[in-house]
């Protein structure tokens, strides 16, 4: 495989993975006038996934690098309800009601929004090159960085984006070690189904027969609803704390078959409304929550032309809502970093790439770690009687959204790069934490 994509004073970019980040980022970087092509190791994709959320932080971007009609698009795939509602576990009570827009934005099908980013790279003439395994990466202080793929083969280019999710191989490379998943302690059980027949149950009728999201907290565990297409599509998550040790076995994988009858047990005590809901769930999936650390760097230590992207770095619990678009903030920042620093100094992009980001990330990770064990608590010791303050239990993801990643990094270009640039000079990069 040759280096078949070089295109004279422009920035050669690879992009490893064509999920939701890579797909962001090559946007991105096709937007900012550096030539892109992604390599994806699948041959084909598939639906996968259920509920994510987009947030206006990253649809404002989107729009910016596809048009109005991807914007329309994403909206159109995500829920209309106005509001979601937080309720107590055992009977359903509302606790608190927070616009739908503060919580995650648009929560829709993780695989339509795939769909459509995938459809924006295409339509922005972008390459997919499917069924491509990468393998192996070289970094080197002389030459340019490399993928190596399944077969052998290598190619080059002026900048490597690792955008390949939490299992990342880029992200050994970057850290020098292999970073092994740790068991958060907590478990989700998650379904995904046609809501045709659970409308003609009136015991759950109300939360399928209109889009709507319903919160169910409890003791060490909570229950997420999200109703799309007037219910033609229903979606439950059940994230409880784990309490075996062989619970705890790390399995990071979304093709996991659930135990239902284990379902049915945790959920013995939940409203009796939604429980029946969940009663009639075909399948479902249940997916160990990991985390990793947060990595002291995201670049590559010899070329500084190899860099991690969304999950391969910075990867959000669910209740942070905000995975995805992190992601795409990244994408912004990453390729507004390599404009202002130029062909030749693409180190310097990527070391202030990863000192704009990092505090801004690990932020948006710990809100989401906040928000479970606020939600997993509020009720322990408090008798059904007593008045819970609603705002204790509302998701404060609504300081994230006014954000413009590409304006941030224009005004703080000046400063972060400069102190990049000393450190690249000196040999000593301070690392992220």
């Amino acid at each position: 495989m040759s280096d078949d994509n070089i295109s004279g004073d422009r920035i050669n970019a690879i992009v490893v993975g064509a999920g939701l980040g890579g797909c962001a980022c090559a946007l991105a970087l096709k937007h900012h006038g550096h030539s892109v092509v992604i390599y994806e190791r699948l041959r084909a994709f598939r639906r996968l996934g259920d509920s994510l959320g987009l947030g206006e932080n990253a649809l404002k971007l989107l729009e910016r690098w596809g048009g109005r009609g991807l914007y329309h698009r994403l909206t159109s795939i995500g829920n209309q309800a106005q509001d979601m509602q937080i309720r107590r576990w055992h009977d359903g009570k509302i606790l608190a009601v927070q616009p739908l827009m503060d919580m995650a934005g648009y929560i829709g099908h993780r695989g339509d929004y795939h769909e459509a980013f995938l459809d924006a790279v295409r339509d922005a003439g972008i390459e997919i090159r499917m069924g491509c395994e990468v393998t192996g990466y070289e970094d080197e202080e002389t030459s340019r960085p490399s993928i190596i793929f399944a077969h052998g083969a290598r190619v080059s280019a002026d900048v490597i984006i690792g955008a390949d999710g939490i299992k990342s191989r880029a992200r050994e490379l970057v850290l020098g070690f292999t970073d092994a998943p740790k068991s958060s302690g907590y478990s989700c059980y998650r379904a995904y189904f046609p809501g045709a027949h659970l409308k003609e149950d009136p015991l759950c009728r109300e939360f399928v027969d209109h889009d709507c999201v319903n919160i169910w907290i409890g003791e060490d565990t909570h229950l997420v609803q999200n109703t799309l297409r007037n219910g033609d599509e229903f979606n439950w998550i059940v994230t409880r704390k784990l309490s075996h040790e062989a619970d705890m076995e790390i399995r990071e994988s979304w093709f996991e078959e659930g135990d239902l009858e284990d379902v049915m047990r945790v959920t013995a005590t939940v409203d009796p409304r939604i429980r029946a809901a969940v009663a009639k769930t075909p399948s479902c999936l249940d997916w160990k929550i990991c985390y990793r650390d947060p990595l002291p760097t995201w670049v590559s230590p010899r070329s500084h032309c190899i860099a991690l992207l969304g999950d391969s770095c910075h990867p959000h619990l669910p209740t942070s809502a905000q995975g995805a678009s992190q992601a795409t903030e990244s994408a912004a920042v990453l390729a507004m970093c390599l404009k202002l620093a130029g062909k030749e100094r693409i180190p310097l992009a990527t070391r202030t790439y990863e000192k704009l980001r990092f505090a801004r990330t690990r932020a948006s990770q710990s809100n989401g770690e906040d928000l479970r064990d606020r939600w997993h608590n509020a009720l322990k010791d408090v008798d059904d009687g007593e008045v819970i303050d609603p705002e204790s239990l509302k998701i404060r993801n609504r300081w994230l959204y006014a954000f413009d990643a590409e304006a941030d990094t224009l005004e703080r270009w000046e400063e972060v790069s400069s102190l990049a640039d000393r450190e690249l000079q000196t040999g000593k990069i301070t690392p992220l934490c």
